[in-house]
């Protein structure tokens, strides 16, 4: 099971009632955020969850409505007493930025450790999460990312037993590890089934619909994409900045076939999105208006879903 929350939905500036962007997940005991613009660290509390698992920040981009947030949730953590690492991925200079913000939260009880990206694309894995980053098209350097859980295959017992794999390895092999007894040597392939299919959450924001998006997003779980503006005379001012409109998020979603797609990134203009909605849905029907605190349960396919 993938918990996502969306923290906050909003672009540019925070409102009274939305916060700037950011996304949670959680995962076998572990947290990964998505940027972290100014309130996040509120934003959690609102929602009821914790700091403490947070072991991975993904920043999309340098602007200040995606990483102001950074000073004051590395202090909530430090007041958790968080001891463990942290990892904070994100575009060329990721380290330089995050220790330059740092000037006010200069000491902390625990280390944090840097992944730069430079690729167009790149895969991490960490914490059972597999990470794919891909760069996107505003006006400064931006990543999307899709994150995935993947799911191996059932252990065959029938097959253990027929093999004559003593009992005390059966688990190690589970968890994909090679055990040697003796001049035998087991590996996981022996008994494990094929792959079953994992949970995958693209996300991406500040940036002009482009082809690498779609085929990110292509069969995701959920598809939380940027919807800056939603009127149809804006279209020319998201050229413009670089962002997107709810119709250009749409034909994204068409095009990926998600199971569903959330909006987010709201301009400070757009006060009531829920008026654009309808046109978008013409286009890819499981588009959803998304909302501060708006979470689900993504669940296995042998699972039950739960929103």
């Amino acid at each position: 099971m993938l918990d996502v929350c969306l923290l906050g939905t909003g672009g540019m500036m925070p409102l009274p009632r939305r916060w700037l962007t950011s996304c949670m997940m959680r995962y076998n005991g572990s947290n990964l955020l998505i940027d972290c613009g100014e309130g996040t660290q509120i934003a959690i509390r609102e929602k009821g969850w914790t700091v403490k698992p947070l072991d991975i920040i993904c920043l999309t981009h340098f602007h200040a409505d995606h990483v102001s947030g950074l000073p004051g949730l590395l202090l909530c953590m430090s007041n958790a007493e968080r001891t463990e690492p942290l990892t904070i991925i994100g575009p060329k200079g990721v380290e330089r930025v995050v220790n330059s913000l740092r000037v006010i939260a200069p000491e902390l009880p625990f280390p944090i450790e840097f992944i730069e990206i430079t690729e167009p694309e790149r895969t991490i894995s960490l914490k059972g999460y597999r990470i794919e980053a891909f760069r996107v098209h505003h006006n400064i350097t931006c990543y999307g990312y899709s994150v995935c859980i993947d799911r191996a295959g059932r252990f065959d017992a029938d097959r253990a037993k027929a093999l004559g794999i003593p009992l005390k390895f059966w688990n190690p092999l589970q968890k994909g590890q090679t055990m040697t007894d003796g001049e035998t040597v087991y590996t996981p392939d022996m008994v494990m089934g094929e792959a079953r299919r994992g949970l995958k959450v693209t996300y991406t924001t500040d940036t002009r619909p482009v082809p690498v998006i779609a085929r990110m997003a292509e069969g995701a779980d959920l598809f939380i994409c940027e919807g800056m503006y939603g009127e149809p005379e804006k279209a020319e001012k998201a050229k413009e900045h670089k962002h997107m409109t709810f119709e250009e998020a749409a034909k994204l979603a068409r095009a990926a076939q998600p199971k569903e797609m959330w909006l987010t990134h709201y301009s400070p203009s757009l006060l009531k999105p829920s008026l654009f909605l309808p046109e978008a849905k013409k286009i890819f029907p499981n588009t959803v208006e998304g909302k501060d605190g708006m979470s689900v349960e993504l669940m296995f396919e042998d699972e039950e879903r739960c929103i």
